[in-house]
């Protein structure tokens, strides 16, 4: 039985790696041929696109009851894509920003786990009302960057070059949604049964195993970035899917199901969420964004200190 889930695990990994792939090949295709600004199909699409296995596992949590997965995993995203994913961007290879690109998004972060964190700590209840705000903050914000997106389209980025015609785009558009759906279904299914089997609580699961297995486009994409020296594009695709991670992830599964905060271990005699995850989360983008807003560079400094954090993290998770 175990090993059957292991094995179903592993599947939906795969099919979450290269399904998140496929469907961002295809949208993006598609947004070229209907020519869409470049800065728009990076802001909105890309970023999207890498945060749908998030967004597929933490509904299919939420309703088929495990909160735990669906709350650990967009905390455990956002840590991961911060003090992992764009951590080894940065120890590679810093650079400088362009401070103004990086306002909106972390802005409208800021806001989003302002009324996140008041609905945790206040209510321990995450209510649909607060689903949906957050759900409409998402909307707001990518109104907001398709306005920009129009009005700076002469300072957009590289062109995204799509060679295939129109119903190979659509095949992998709908080929990737498929491949999401089911990889999150697995994912889901046997991380449980994993979790129950080893007696490790599914919250710890969700904000590490399923947390990076989900973060792998995130992954993919700042590799490929990396390889083709535009690191930035890295830094902003995870600031936008950190930001989706409470906005749209969150906002879905709320939405569907609203649940009470996971109680998983205990730290100091509190729920570990709420003295540890959480706030690690709002450490790992501090250290990440007040830097470039201030100098508007990256320091490698910067990303061997979020790798630290992340290694630290993933130690006391797996000791509480």
């Amino acid at each position: 039985m175990m090993l059957k889930a292991v094995i179903l695990f592993i599947i939906g990994l795969v099919l979450l790696i290269f399904g998140g792939d496929w469907f961002v090949d295809g949208a993006s295709g598609l947004a070229k041929k209907f020519h869409l600004p470049d800065l728009l199909i990076g802001a909105t699409v890309v970023s999207i696109g890498t945060t749908l296995p998030e967004v597929m596992v933490s509904a299919t949590g939420a309703l088929q009851g495990h909160p735990q997965i669906a709350y650990g995993n967009a905390i455990g995203s956002i840590i991961c894509n911060t003090a992992l994913i764009c951590a080894i961007t940065i120890a590679i290879k810093p650079s400088t920003v362009e401070k103004k690109t990086m306002h909106l998004p972390v802005i409208f972060f800021t806001a989003a786990t302002v009324l996140y964190c008041i609905a945790a700590y206040g209510d321990s209840y995450f209510s649909r009302l607060e689903g949906i705000i957050l759900l409409i903050i998402f909307i707001v914000y990518i109104l907001l960057q398709v306005k920009e997106a129009k009005k700076h389209n002469s300072e957009a980025q590289e062109e995204i070059e799509d060679n295939n015609p129109l119903w190979k785009d659509l095949v992998l558009l709908v080929v990737g949604a498929v491949a999401i759906a089911f990889g999150a279904d697995f994912l889901v299914d046997n991380g449980t049964i994993i979790a129950q089997g080893l007696g490790v609580p599914e919250s710890v699961i969700a904000l590490t195993f399923i947390a990076l297995g989900t973060s792998l486009p995130e992954l993919v994409t700042a590799i490929t970035s990396l390889r083709k020296g535009h690191g930035l594009l890295s830094l902003g695709n995870i600031i936008g899917a950190n930001l989706f991670n409470i906005v749209l992830v969150s906002g879905v599964s709320i939405s569907l199901k609203p649940f009470e905060v996971p109680v998983g271990k205990l730290l100091l005699g509190y729920n570990a969420s709420f003295v540890f995850d959480i706030p690690i989360m709002i450490i790992v983008m501090a250290i990440l964004v007040i830097p470039p807003l201030i100098k508007g560079k990256l320091y490698r400094l910067q990303g061997i200190s979020l790798l630290l954090i992340y290694f630290i993290y993933c130690i006391v998770q797996f000791n509480l």
